[in-house]
């Protein structure tokens, strides 16, 4: 069973001309997760992965496989499998030749050709020519690419794209047996209710810095509360709110209290003897609080221990398939 290793980054910074793509991104990713990469489109996180894949240069800082970069691995495509694009074949090859090239630069035995294009379900259309594949079917064929070494660490550009509902089920599944077999599984996306059933760690970037590190139930931790409530004697409920020194808005539909769940409005309601018309629970879903850190709209939050839990010739191995910026 191949083993997966960390992946380190140390105040990996990249900066093309003026622009700042990425910005001082420290953090850690450990084997046997799922760790969902995220952050709205543009956030730097493709840009991330390209300096741990080898494909740019980090300003400064260091983006390291198992202690090493990526030039310094031995062994790349049995280590590392990765797909930052579902672009990058020819139209005119078909799925299958297109991985038996690399198989055969990288002096892996034709039957892991066949072998992968079965786990990615792609065994019935292997002899079509690429340029006939959907965008989910080259999905697939990119997901045996990577798959293609049987490599311990797995990096993933928006792997569901494209997919229909079932085949998104079908990522999700398989990405959670590739971790519980001790793999590292890195996957990208710009939507956290596209793997918020799958991952166990969560890593957001907004505007190139680490703003969000930790699993999804500290994400779930910053839903502040917030409470809309009214009453017939909107006045008489007011004073009984000041009184227990609970700040609110008065809105047309009534006081809005942040920060205070609506279980303890109410309590404080019944215990003044006003009478409520409306108490309604109005905190932020997860989807929303995920929203405000890509945003940059929340503080940066950091999990208690500080950590997230945690080229051209085929010969040359190429890491990834799809290396266009």
């Amino acid at each position: 069973m191949p083993a997966g290793e960390v992946l380190e980054f140390s105040g990996l910074t990249k900066r093309f001309g003026a622009v700042t793509a990425v910005s001082d991104v420290t953090c850690r990713i450990e084997p046997g997760l799922v760790t969902g990469f995220l952050g709205a489109n543009g956030a730097g996180k493709t840009t991330t992965m390209r300096a741990l894949l080898g494909l740019v240069r980090p300003s400064s800082g260091t983006a390291t496989i198992g202690g090493l970069a990526y030039h310094e691995l031995s062994d790349p495509l049995r280590t590392v499998g990765a797909v930052l694009e579902a672009t990058g074949f020819h139209p005119g090859r078909s799925g299958a030749a297109h991985l038996t090239i690399y198989a055969q630069a990288a002096g892996l035995p034709g039957a892991r050709v066949d072998e992968v294009l079965g786990l990615v379900g792609l065994s019935d259309t292997a002899g079509r020519k690429v340029g006939g594949y959907s965008l989910g079917m080259r999905q697939r064929l990119g997901l045996a690419f990577a798959l293609l070494g049987d490599p311990g660490v797995l990096v993933l550009d928006e792997p569901t794209n494209g997919l229909d509902p079932e085949g998104i089920r079908w990522v999700r599944s398989f990405l959670r047996t590739l971790a519980a077999e001790g793999r590292t599984v890195l996957v990208s996306s710009h939507l956290l209710a596209e793997v918020q059933q799958t991952v166990d760690a969560v890593l957001i970037l907004s505007h190139g810095s680490l703003v969000f590190s930790g699993t999804l139930e500290d994400l779930a931790l910053q839903q502040e509360p917030a409470t809309v409530v009214d009453a017939p004697d909107r006045a008489a409920l007011a004073r009984a709110l000041e009184a227990s020194g609970t700040t609110f808005t008065t809105m047309r539909s009534g006081l809005r209290i942040d920060g205070v769940p609506a279980a303890r409005i109410g309590g404080i309601a019944a215990g003044a003897g006003v009478a409520l018309s409306a108490l309604n629970d109005k905190s932020l879903s997860l989807e929303e609080v995920f929203l405000e850190y890509a945003s940059g709209a929340h503080p940066p939050f950091r999990a208690p221990d500080g950590e997230p839990p945690t080229a051209d010739d085929p010969a040359a191995a190429v890491p990834t398939q799809g290396a266009s910026a």
